[in-house]
């Protein structure tokens, strides 16, 4: 069925960069909007960016604005999240999120999620 999976975490020090990157199983990739979320624990899940089905426009959460910056390359089926100047307060788990509604990626309601990577920043 549909898979979404996660990958690029990792341990860094704070100011440091990863790159994230979502690999989907959804055809046709290009009908849908695409986001990542993170989750620390003990806390809800948070939304952290997402982008419209082309890549035309994309939203951040005012955290990572900046800073973090999401993209996507439907001939590979990928969404990526480049952060840069890692602060410890972005440590959490990040998830990709995809549906055919950009209101539901956004909201962080419906469509389908992956297993979820781990980005741990040092101090």
């Amino acid at each position: 069925q549909v898979q979404l999976v996660e990958s690029g975490g990792g341990l860094v020090q704070a100011g440091g960069s990863l790159r994230l990157s979502c690999a989907a199983s959804i055809t046709p990739f290009s009908r849908y909007a695409m986001g990542w979320f993170r989750q620390a624990p003990g806390k809800e899940r948070e939304f952290v960016s997402v982008i419209t089905w082309a890549g035309g426009n994309t939203y951040y959460a005012d955290s990572v604005k900046g800073r973090f910056t999401i993209s996507r390359d439907n001939a590979e089926n990928r969404l990526y999240l480049q952060m840069n100047r890692l602060k410890p307060e972005d440590t959490a788990v990040y998830y990709c999120a995809a549906s055919m509604s950009l209101a539901r990626v956004k909201g962080g309601l419906g469509g389908y999620w992956g297993q979820g990577t781990q980005v741990t920043v040092s101090s």
